[in-house]
């Protein structure tokens, strides 16, 4: 079937696109966005490979479910529109980025700056009932985002990936860390960052491993 993602993205995982699970997730989909108040909006649930090509990814932060609220979702994970609050998980995020590299908070939480840098942010799965953690859980998108994230581990040599939390690192258990940087922690959210996140210094870890590869650092302000 025909599926509007980035070119390279398209290449790489075009083998899903007619697989069954996959034609029951967009069957699945299209019904939830008929009958229902569904997020990110319908022309950005690609929005992290549209906006990070294969060839320049560089690094992965690995989310679960996009944000449910209202205005926030635009298919980036932990990432929202400009002029939308900063929810407390992402708060925290540029917490650590303050404490790490010195860097001070942005006045948006628009992460499209870190994505067009070769930063995949990515939620395990894309698409979210409005109010409804986890409603579109199990029917599909976790397999796709698996088989994206295989694709860049065998294929890619010396990328970042960010696994916070029990979930993101059982996403990324397959991982060859042979080939690249695996930085764990706990997640960011205000129930857990005071055990780990803060003071994990990821983001400089990041920016040395990839200069010490010969690859740009990411700007993470």
């Amino acid at each position: 079937m025909e599926v509007k993602i980035e070119d390279s993205w398209k290449a790489k995982l075009k083998g899903e696109f007619d697989k069954e699970y996959f034609l029951k997730l967009t069957e699945f989909v299209r019904q939830e966005y008929s009958s229902n108040t569904v997020y990110p909006p319908a022309s950005l649930i690609f929005n992290a490979f549209d906006l990070c090509p294969f060839e320049k990814t560089k690094a992965v932060i690995i989310g679960q479910d996009p944000y449910h609220g209202p205005g926030q979702a635009h298919g980036l994970c932990f990432s929202v529109r400009d002029g939308v609050a900063f929810p407390p998980s992402l708060l925290n995020i540029f917490k650590e980025i303050e404490q790490d590299l010195g860097l001070t908070r942005p006045s948006s939480g628009n992460l499209e700056r870190w994505a067009r840098q070769g930063v995949l942010l990515l939620n395990a799965t894309l698409t979210v009932r409005a109010h409804q953690a986890g409603s579109h859980q199990k029917k599909g998108w976790e397999e796709f985002t698996d088989a994206a994230i295989s694709s860049i581990n065998k294929e890619k040599q010396n990328l970042v990936f960010f696994l916070w939390g029990a979930y993101a690192q059982k996403k990324g258990e397959a991982i060859d860390r042979t080939r690249h940087l695996v930085l764990e922690s706990v997640h960011p959210s205000p129930l857990s960052a005071s055990r780990g996140f803060f003071g994990n210094h990821h983001f400089s870890r990041c920016n040395e491993y990839l200069g010490s590869k010969g690859i740009a650092p990411v700007d993470w302000r």
